[in-house]
């Protein structure tokens, strides 16, 4: 359950990393996030934000009400902003790159936030998610190749599930490819040129030369 809740406390922190949200705003976020790959239970959300304000990382206040819209409640809604120590909390969850980072309870939010993690840490998780599930490929082919199952309703799952592995890993590959040509091209950029020789040294030395080359 603890990991759970980790889990949720990072991505609240990443989603207030680019702006300010009320908490409808950061439910539907969440819900995107989160909800798509595991339940999301909307009770876990409101204790979570207290625990992180206790903590300095965030702060709420009221929004102002529009009083001249249609509907609008009477009453603001509390809006969540992430903390100068919250940004700094955030910044270094995203620097680490440890096995907990490409298990499944973590990865796909870790996966969410990337672009909010430096080049380096991308492709270690990336290469560590990779890791791990060539290990359940190798676990799951061996099975297949033993004839555990003992029904066809259970090759077919195991076959199911050997196919899911291979897209991602397959998956996976890719963009550790990608990851590998963004940072060869950053290398690239932040490489100091070579040294050149002035133009203007360069065009006298070629007039000279020349000069010479007639007498």
């Amino acid at each position: 359950m603890r990991n759970r809740s980790q889990v949720l406390e990072l991505a609240i922190l990443g989603l207030l990393h680019s702006a300010p949200m009320h908490g409808y705003q950061l439910r539907k976020r969440l819900n995107e996030m989160l909800g798509l790959l595991r339940p999301f239970s909307y009770g876990s959300l409101y204790p979570c934000l207290k625990g992180l304000a206790a903590q300095g990382l965030i702060t709420s206040s009221a929004e102002d009400a529009d009083a001249g819209t249609v509907g609008a409640s009477r009453r603001g809604r509390i809006v969540y902003q992430l903390t100068e120590a919250g940004a700094g909390h955030l910044e270094s969850l995203l620097g680490e790159a440890g096995p907990a980072s490409w298990e499944d309870e973590n990865f796909d939010v870790r996966f969410a936030l990337f672009a909010q993690t430096d080049v380096d840490t991308r492709l270690r998780i990336l290469e560590g998610r990779r890791a791990r599930m060539a290990e359940r490929l190798d676990g799951v082919t061996t099975a297949i190749q033993r004839g555990r199952a003992t029904d066809s309703y259970t090759n077919e799952l195991q076959r199911h599930t050997l196919e899911q592995i291979e897209r991602e890993v397959r998956w996976l590959e890719e963009l550790i490819d990608q990851e590998r040509g963004s940072r060869r091209a950053q290398s690239r950029l932040l490489s100091p040129p070579d040294a050149a020789v002035p133009v203007g040294i360069a065009t006298t030395f070629s007039h000279q030369t020349s000069t010479k080359e007639h007498q």
